[in-house]
């Protein structure tokens, strides 16, 4: 799925993987998270997504006044509180895929698949 966004100079075209990549990055960096998340369906197994395949954690629906839904699917450290790492990473996802973009982020939706301890 691609987004279009359109300025006096021309037209703006982004793949949803681009998208996905930046989500993934402000993601990872942030406090709290292990990494992003893959579930397999057919085992029901969750993997730990690290560097270029972090993106695959990450579904993005661009809808048609080009807002955008982004899916974030995360595993965090065994511990601290999970509500603040997801609003942080809401906040921090939004803000910086929107300077980036330019596109509207309707909504940032954090899928906590597993926690991690540090043994």
């Amino acid at each position: 799925m691609i987004g279009k966004t359109e300025n006096a100079l021309g037209d703006i075209i982004l793949d949803d993987a681009v998208i996905s990549r930046i989500a993934a990055t402000v993601a990872s960096g942030s406090y709290g998270v292990v990494g992003m998340a893959h579930r397999s369906t057919a085992e029901g197994m969750v993997s730990l997504l690290k560097g270029e395949g972090a993106s695959k954690g990450v579904k993005v629906f661009i809808a048609e006044d080009n807002s955008l839904t982004i899916h974030l699917h995360i595993i965090t450290q065994y511990g601290l509180n999970i509500t603040a790492i997801c609003e942080s990473i809401i906040h921090n996802v939004r803000y910086q895929v929107t300077e980036m973009t330019g596109f509207n982020v309707k909504e940032v939706i954090i899928h906590v698949e597993s926690i991690r301890s540090n043994n």
